[in-house]
């Protein structure tokens, strides 16, 4: 009696390779388009949490499940207004307000406020000599409008986020100044959850404790 196994075809795997490669293939680009995909830093603008070149990998499907929370870095396509001249540019920073969020600047102690809470944000860069970047580069009040976010860069003085667009922006009413500051919550593509290059940096981005106790709008 003839063993089915050792029946097979001799030559069988190189006629199988191609389709097994179409699969590979197909797998990855389903993936890269919905489920994971890799970024990397081009710029200073999140440092010292991500340094220029950095790579991070996004998870694209878990705001299909949900909205963005406060502390999480995200990924998203930039405004227009906020475009350099490349079109779907892509940003990357902290969420700081969501929808219905007050966000005020600042404290006694120059802390952001958000709902009445202040944070002391540890995460905000730190010069050579130890200096901390101020929190703000002037004082502010805005509550962030449905399906919108207020994002901010850690450090602060380099970071073409949110605060600087509201300070920049040419709406003359204070509506349209925070709708170009705000970045629309369909416009994120995922979020950033860990660094995996260089390996020496490799670690989890996890939310920082200090957005634990902030109250949700309007409570």
């Amino acid at each position: 009696m003839i063993d089915e196994q050792t029946e097979k075809r001799q030559g069988s795997f190189w006629r199988e390779l191609p389709i097994l490669l179409g699969v590979a293939i197909l797998v990855a680009v389903l993936v890269r388009a919905f489920v994971l995909q890799t970024f990397y830093i081009p710029s200073p603008s999140m440092q010292h949490t991500l340094e220029l070149w950095d790579r991070v990998l996004v998870n694209k499907l878990v705001y299909d499940f949900r909205e963005p929370r406060r502390g999480e870095i995200v990924v998203f396509k930039a405004p227009s207004v906020w475009q350099s001249g490349n079109d779907g540019e892509d940003f990357i920073k902290r969420v700081i307000g969501q929808p219905g969020d007050n966000v005020v600047c600042c404290d006694e102690q120059h802390r952001l406020m958000i709902n009445g809470t202040s944070i002391d944000e540890s995460y905000v860069y730190v010069e050579s000599d130890g200096t901390r970047n101020q929190v703000a580069s002037q004082n502010f009040d805005i509550t962030v409008p449905a399906g919108r976010l207020w994002v901010m860069g850690d450090h602060r003085e380099a970071s073409g986020d949110s605060l600087q667009h509201y300070i920049d922006s040419s709406a003359t009413d204070e509506p349209g100044k925070i709708n170009e500051a705000t970045v629309p919550i369909d416009s994120v593509v995922g979020r950033a959850f860990t660094i995996f290059w260089p390996v020496g940096r490799a670690t989890w981005l996890s939310v920082p404790d200090e957005f634990d106790g902030i109250p949700d709008a309007g409570k």
